[in-house]
């Protein structure tokens, strides 16, 4: 029979195992419908006993809030404290958000195969163009893109837009390329998170972008009428509401809180 279980020894730091939190939940294929199963969960916090220098999981009291209050104090003193600029809406561990205002930026553009008919991007080129209001949710697993209507502050309620960065997938995720992913999620770095975004070279639009906008010709022709006319705003209007599933008439707008709950969990 195989050996499954886990040795523990203090680190070079002089840390010792204490306690352990057991998680209790249904048994797969029991009695509880999935309702139940959902919300059927139990956390029992253990002191470890060490005896002879084998550590063993002594009787537990429930979990409580004030264990987790403390477990999170001490695993947080790590973490240094930031002075958060007005422009960041979460800031978490595990999440960074943040919003910037619209703003004509330098344009990056080398489109691989370049559509009969554009009058400028048709080749490598760098140029100012315009870009809506945008706002970033950087987790562990990436980083999110989306478009806002207003040129304002986002609240949990403010619905979202598809953006229209060609590197961008429909499901809002940036593709990174050969970008180098920031591996901290800390104010310091924002900018690094917003130069992947605007300061990399648009080869070619991601599968189903051609979707995110209205009217005629597609994102990259829109594009390239914003580079003809030498614009100066983002035609806003022009965006679709954010939806992953854009071939479907969405429900109901997905907004600021909504994405935030979702990658959250």
């Amino acid at each position: 029979m195989a050996n499954h279980s886990t040795q523990f020894e203090p680190t070079a730091g002089g840390l010792v195992l204490t306690n352990a939190i057991l998680l209790y939940q249904p048994e797969k294929g029991g009695a509880y419908s999935p309702q139940q199963a959902a919300g059927a969960a139990f956390a029992s916090m253990h002191k470890v006993e060490h005896n002879d220098g084998q550590p063993t999981i002594a009787a537990g009291v429930p979990l409580t809030r004030a264990h987790l209050r403390q477990w999170n104090e001490a695993l947080g003193r790590n973490v240094a404290p930031e002075i958060l600029p007005g422009n960041v809406l979460v800031s978490h561990p595990d999440m960074l958000a943040w919003w910037v205002p619209e703003k004509v930026r330098p344009s990056y553009f080398a489109l691989s195969r370049p559509p009969a008919g554009l009058k400028v991007l048709t080749e490598r080129t760098t140029l100012p163009l315009p870009y809506p209001a945008h706002l970033f949710i950087a987790t562990r697993r990436g980083l999110g893109v989306y478009a806002l209507r207003e040129n304002q502050r986002p609240t949990a309620a403010t619905p979202l837009l598809h953006s229209p960065v060609l590197n961008v997938f429909i499901d809002g995720a940036l593709c990174w390329g050969n970008i180098a992913q920031p591996k901290a999620l800390t104010v310091a770095s924002i900018p690094a998170y917003e130069r992947a975004v605007f300061d990399s070279w648009s080869t070619h639009p991601n599968p189903g972008q051609e979707l995110t906008v209205s009217g005629k010709g597609g994102l990259v022709r829109l594009w390239d009428e914003l580079a003809a006319k030498g614009a100066k705003r983002f035609p806003v209007k022009r965006l679709k509401p954010f939806d992953p599933n854009v071939r479907r008439n969405a429900v109901e707008p997905i907004t600021l809180g909504k994405l935030v709950g979702r990658a959250a969990r």
